[in-house]
């Protein structure tokens, strides 16, 4: 059946629709054109925030922060992303995000469970940055609950999608300053009150699309520790960079 399917739906690029060789199940689908341009995240990276980093020849095991995490306060202890939010990355994050491609959280949560695998602890909790009902309702679906619920199954970890919601309805976070972002999402997500009790002293993996400044999944990290939960890992399909 596999075989005839793929006879009538051959394989397409992730990002661009064209023809690609199908390499079975797994295989990172993405024509000669958009390959090139996703930059997966598979050398030195940040063990904070997961952007990539030179390889300086420490060697396998070291530790590495990058300079903003340096010199930010961050209430969570690690961070992994699969890709940087640029070129193919940046293109496939915004079709799931605001294009409907549902077909995309699949691909992206395979992407993200193997760049997440070494936050993985005992007994933890996988949880998803939440949307806002108003949003939610306009964009029919949480994107980072798509992914969250398929890493967690991949990684064989609970997955609590409510665990956060969002007091208020913040405004988007594009083109504002770091200042600003963090501003705007000050105080705006807490943990359920349902799960408040079960939280306390669990680590928990939250996991969103994108990091830019890191506000969101501060504000996430820092609601987590009020209540008693803890470590915290964050883990993002997309890092953006400032070289890119």
């Amino acid at each position: 059946m596999k075989a005839a399917l793929r006879l009538i739906y051959p394989a397409q690029c992730l990002c661009c629709g064209a023809g690609v060789a199908d390499g079975g199940e797994g295989a990172v689908h993405l024509c000669a054109e958009c390959w090139p341009e996703a930059a997966f995240i598979t050398g030195a990276c940040c063990d904070c925030c997961g952007a990539p980093l030179p390889d300086d020849g420490t060697g396998a095991g070291a530790v590495l922060v990058c300079d903003d995490c340096l010199g930010a306060v961050r209430p969570w202890t690690r961070g992994r992303a699969a890709m940087v939010y640029a070129g193919t990355g940046r293109r496939l994050v915004l079709a799931l995000k605001h294009g409907d491609r549902l077909d995309l959280a699949g691909p992206m949560a395979g992407w993200l469970a193997q760049a997440a695998a070494p936050l993985a602890l005992p007994d933890m909790i996988v949880a998803p940055v939440p949307l806002h009902l108003r949003r939610l309702i306009r964009r029919k679906y949480n994107q980072s609950a798509q992914i969250s619920g398929r890493v967690a199954h991949r990684l064989g970890l609970a997955h609590v999608p409510d665990l956060l919601v969002r007091l208020r309805h913040s405004p988007a976070q594009d083109h504002r300053s770091v200042a600003d972002r963090f501003a705007n999402q000050d105080g705006a997500l807490a943990v359920h009150p349902r799960h408040a009790a079960a939280v306390a002293g669990r680590p928990v993996l939250l996991i969103d699309d994108v990091m830019a400044s890191g506000a969101t999944v501060h504000a996430a990290a820092s609601a987590l520790l009020a209540v008693g939960a803890g470590p915290i890992a964050v883990a993002v399909v997309a890092r953006a960079v400032k070289d890119h």
